[in-house]
């Protein structure tokens, strides 16, 4: 079809089409904004529940009835369920896979090792499987990305790059472990498109309150407007190496635009305490040092964060000073209570 001045209109590029599971988490709320504003069409794999949870993607959700607008389209599917994985790439055909979903609470895996082990490092190999066999019956190429963790490094001494050894320190830990060996194996064995992201500690004002730099600006936020009086503390000294997660996502979108499949790290390289971040528990294995060689990301990717650690923590402070104002409305008003904080 021509236009006005009787040029040729230019075909527009089909949009690409991205798998996210794990997107109503941290990670994939990020993703998903980003690969939208990339013009992608984004469909996320979400577990069934009783409660809403949302809300970290309600900013962005378009009713699917409105099929021109609405670009991120959610399914239910689960990790642990192989055949509804294969269902959904069948059906979908995207062109990027980010497998993000994960039991991912270090602390927690150490109570529910089984559970952690089956989606953590089972659930990614199903993922990868599915991946697998969709390329071999349609002939389509699928590339696929692995969410990494510096947790997996463990023990090994600082700082940590591609090539240092792992040496993990919880079920959470070995799980991931295992999760990127298979991503690797299948790359290797089967010539499929798979990265894996060792990314170290990102945060922001999105991340779960059961972690601990939430937990830190949750519990100023609301001492500050009186509804709580402490924050107990646990191993000040434990160092991580933090970032911001809107600009981890980036590293992962990167990665799958390579002509080569690679594995890589992505921090900071700056390692800071957890007393300067304020609070944190013991575990029954501790990982006392984090800190990540993220040369080869800025080299091949050309990536670096944009966001500082004094810039992050105070992104997160000010979010959740203004939630506990909020909050402190709610309270006074008698809509809710305190929920007896010390």
């Amino acid at each position: 079809m021509a236009s006005e001045n009787n040029e040729p209109r230019s075909e527009e590029m089909p949009r690409k089409i991205a798998l996210v599971t794990g997107i109503t988490g941290q990670d994939g709320s990020y993703l998903t904004e980003f690969l939208l504003e990339k013009g992608y069409e984004v469909h996320g794999l979400i577990r069934r529940s009783s409660n809403f949870n949302t809300q970290r993607i309600n900013h962005i959700y378009i009713d699917p009835h409105n099929a021109d607008k609405a670009l991120m389209k959610l399914h239910y599917a689960d990790l642990s369920d192989a055949s509804s994985l294969r269902r959904w790439i069948d059906v979908i055909k995207p062109d990027e896979v980010y497998n993000l979903a994960a039991q991912s609470h270090v602390a927690v895996s150490f109570e529910i090792p089984d559970y952690t082990a089956d989606v953590v490092a089972t659930g990614a190999l199903r993922l990868l499987e599915a991946v697998r066999s969709h390329t071999v019956d349609s002939g389509r190429t699928v590339k696929y990305y692995q969410a990494g963790s510096s947790e997996m490094f463990g023990a090994t001494p600082p700082p940590q790059a591609e090539t240092t050894p792992f040496h993990p320190r919880s079920p959470y830990a070995a799980s991931k472990v295992a999760a990127h060996w298979y991503t690797v194996n299948y790359r290797e064995a089967y010539g499929l498109f798979a990265c894996n992201g060792i990314l170290f500690n990102h945060e922001s004002p999105r991340r779960g309150e059961n972690f601990v730099t939430r937990k830190i600006t949750r519990a100023l936020g609301r001492i500050k407007v009186g509804l709580q009086r402490k924050l107990f503390l646990g191993n000040l000294q434990a160092s991580r190496d933090w970032g911001f997660a809107g600009d981890y996502v980036e590293a992962m979108w990167m990665m799958l635009q390579q002509e080569k499949a690679d594995d890589y790290v992505v921090a900071t390289e700056e390692s800071h305490t957890v007393e300067e971040f304020l609070e944190r528990y013991f575990r029954p294995s501790e990982v006392d040092n984090l800190k990540g060689d993220a040369s080869k990301a800025k080299e091949v990717l050309g990536w670096k964060p944009k966001v500082g650690f004094e810039k992050l923590v105070k992104m997160m402070v000010d979010e959740d000073l203004a939630l506990a104002k909020r909050e402190k409305v709610l309270v006074d008003a008698g809509y809710m209570d305190a929920q007896q904080q010390p």
